[in-house]
């Protein structure tokens, strides 16, 4: 679809059981945002929503590690989705909640639907069941051994380990997350949605861009990692998908249907039918109930879905198979995915606390916002995983905003004032200037704005080729090209013996401020506003005000007009301090730290039974003498008092105790642990240890009356 009348745009919605980090921004909302805003500055009719996704498992698990309910969990983080959403300036349209009763009848509607078609199957199965606890559970309920990399704590779905997806009976010894009880498998009967009978049209869908074997979309504009995890999902062959759970929250499968009591709809197919209940809920707001029927329904209008890469399948196969076997829908035109964003070397980890959590930098730092904005964008994870640095965060303000683009505006703004009273000055395209690069053929006015067209054409090409990191590259040249401009032409020199020549600078340089205020609109709406209220020129942000531009530099026209009175000098940006950069981030190792601790804490081994817990023998102990191993700065050589007899134990503490430090400490010693040579030392047992909340290994000391050699049972 080359030229759509109108735009559905969704960005994915977020699980409302955490806070939002800057990961999840820069992997859907602020590309989608971009897009949005840009599309609308191109007058182009525009529909952008998302909303909480509050049912499924990952809820009920917050509700259940927090002690609370699921429906305090999805209040309080759809409150907080809403609250970061805005100040970071996300411009949705309506930002829904899938717990509202219209996305429960939407949801429904399609059920019914479905069934009624015949386009489901049931299907009678083993499935795990908690007796203790009375339910079937969700993938995420059942943990156990991972079979592919042995990480003891892997999910029925995933492991978070090694990244495999996982099924609940490829766990080895599951455990039931409610309970800590072994599950049983015991038979239950769900709705699947049988996915191979739409592989044939799914495979011309995803490979040839056709539907109906009629072209649909330019399947060149898809992301290659896009079409490549959906051909191997098509290569391997689909198999029907659930779409119903045995769950306690959720929305019901109708109750008129036979079997549906306990039923709950699969939240991957309830969560996307989000979308088209938030566009629902945004035509009744606007008093027109049917205003949704355009966008989704409509063949003049384009879908387009911004994700992260864990959700491709679902919204390129599942989800499509959905819309298509209903009827009466669009299929998107594309879905361009994004990778994942890592963090100081690791990968963001909430469960380890490893994130910059987007509410805590809009309170701590919302002098900053825009900062965020632009390197979230310029490191957006586009084709592959890219990186968030603080030290990356700092030097691309300090460099790029303030040395380049605010440096360019401040020179032309001191400069316009300084020699023309803060007025644009009159050009003549009579007047040549020494060092300007212009063809012959033109007048130096007509070639630079030319120029300028250009690099703003290259920009909106990016743009629509959803190249957002290309794009603001394209904005940031444009400044750049400003700055030497500038040089070449020295108007702080000129005005000496060329006034006019001046005037002819500074009008062009002016006429970039005017292009840059509006290109930069849809990266950094907030200082955009500020730069173009400076130069005292509004911006309707849903008006077609980029057309507009570029159509009258194509033409030769001029952007700013003679005269027209702008204000005084200002700094765009200004440079971050270090301590500022240092306190975020000696926060995040702090609190990665301490999550780490706990973490492990929590972490319990396998169960063991009591005639092998009293195998252990432990003894308390002195330490008499202490010295460090020849060519090992970890390693302690000490001498240890049983009472009964002295042993030699080697033990890893050198680099939180001096040898002098530790004589004279009681200890608790297992005893009876096989000896083992350590750099030509033999080690006769185990000193007992744990670790404070600084990381300071500490010893597990006896009470100072017990004797030496007592038995610890």
């Amino acid at each position: 679809m080359d030229n759509p009348a109108r735009y559905m745009l969704t960005a994915a919605l977020p699980y409302a059981n955490g806070h939002l980090h800057v990961g999840h921004l820069t992997g859907a909302y602020l590309p989608a945002d971009i897009f949005a805003r840009y599309l609308r500055l191109q007058g182009h009719d525009v529909l952008f929503v998302c909303g909480s996704d509050e049912h499924g498992a990952a809820v009920t698990m917050r509700a259940l590690a927090e002690g609370s309910t699921p429906l305090e969990i999805v209040n309080k983080y759809d409150s907080s989705f809403k609250s970061s959403f805005k100040k970071v300036n996300i411009s949705f349209d309506i930002f829904h909640r899938t717990s509202a009763e219209l996305h429960h009848e939407t949801s429904q509607e399609f059920f019914r639907k479905l069934n009624s078609n015949g386009d489901f199957i049931e299907i009678e199965s083993e499935q795990y069941f908690d007796a203790e606890a009375g339910q079937f559970l969700a993938d995420r309920y059942i943990v156990g051994t991972c079979p592919k990399c042995q990480y003891e704590n892997a999910y029925g779905d995933q492991c978070e380990n090694c990244g495999s997806s996982l099924s609940p009976r490829e766990l080895i010894n599951p455990t039931s997350k409610l309970s800590g009880a072994k599950p049983e498998l015991r038979m239950t009967r769900h709705w699947y949605l049988p996915l191979d009978k739409h592989e044939s049209w799914l495979k011309d869908f995803i490979s040839n861009g056709n539907l109906n074997g009629q072209p649909h979309h330019d399947v060149k504009k898809w992301k290659n990692h896009v079409i490549g995890q959906c051909k191997s999902w098509l290569e391997n062959g689909l198999a029907p998908r659930a779409m119903t759970r045995d769950l306690d929250w959720g929305v019901d499968v109708p109750s008129e249907i036979a079997g549906s009591e306990g039923k709950k709809l699969y939240v991957w197919l309830d969560a996307p039918i989000g979308y088209i209940s938030a566009s629902k809920q945004w035509a009744m707001d606007q008093g027109n109930p049917d205003a949704w029927k355009k966008y989704w329904q409509d063949d003049e209008s384009a879908l387009v879905h911004f994700i992260g890469k864990d959700n491709i399948v679902f919204h390129c196969l599942i989800f499509p198979a959905i819309l298509k076997a209903h009827g009466g829908y669009n299929l998107p035109v594309n879905v361009p995915a994004n990778q994942f964003l890592n963090l100081e070397g690791q990968k963001i980890s909430t469960s380890r606390n490893w994130a910059v959590w987007v509410n805590e930098f809009v309170e701590e730092l919302p002098e900053y916002i825009d900062v965020l904005r632009y390197y979230l964008i310029k490191n957006m994870p586009e084709q592959r995983d890219s990186e968030f640095t603080w030290k990356g965060f700092q030097e691309a303000n300090d460099n790029e905003l303030v040395n380049n683009l605010a440096n360019f505006i401040n020179r032309v703004v001191v400069l316009t004032n300084k020699y023309f009273d803060g007025k644009v000055p009159q050009p003549d395209p009579n007047e040549g200037i020494i060092g300007s690069d212009y063809a012959d053929e033109f007048s130096f006015l007509d070639a630079e704005l030319l120029r300028l067209y250009d690099m703003t054409y290259a920009v909106h090409e990016s743009i629509m080729k959803y190249d957002f990191r290309a794009a603001l590259q394209g904005v940031m040249e444009i400044s750049s090209m400003g700055n030497q401009f500038l040089q070449n032409n020295a108007p702080w020199k000129l005005i000496k013996s060329n006034e006019q020549g001046t005037a002819n600078v500074l009008n062009h340089g002016l006429q970039i401020i005017y292009v840059l205020g509006h290109l930069l609109s849809p990266f950094l709406p907030e200082k955009a506003r500020e730069l173009l209220s400076k130069i005292n020129v509004s911006l309707d942000e849903r008006s077609d005000a980029i057309l507009d531009m570029m159509n009258k530099m194509a033409e030769g026209e001029e952007l700013l007009k003679a005269n027209h009175k702008i204000e005084e000098a200002f700094h765009l940006f200004s440079r971050i301090p270090d301590d500022v950069i240092q306190q975020q981030v000696d926060k995040l190792h702090k609190q990665g730290s301490l999550s780490s601790d706990k973490e492990e804490i929590n972490n319990l081994k396998s169960t063991i039974d009591f005639a092998t817990f009293q195998q252990l023998d432990l003894r308390t102990g002195t330490i008499l003498e202490a010295e460090k191993m020849k060519k090992a700065d970890k390693l302690l050589k000490l001498t240890v008092d049983l009472g009964f007899e002295k042993r030699t134990v080697v033990s890893g503490i050198a680099s939180h105790y001096k040898p002098e430090d530790v004589i004279g400490q009681h200890i608790t010693l297992v005893a009876n642990l096989a000896p083992r040579k350590l750099r030509g030392v033999e080690s006769q047992g185990m000193i007992l240890m744990t670790e404070n909340e600084q990381g300071k290994l500490v010893f597990i000391r006896p009470d100072q009356t017990v004797s030496n050699g007592s038995e610890v049972s």
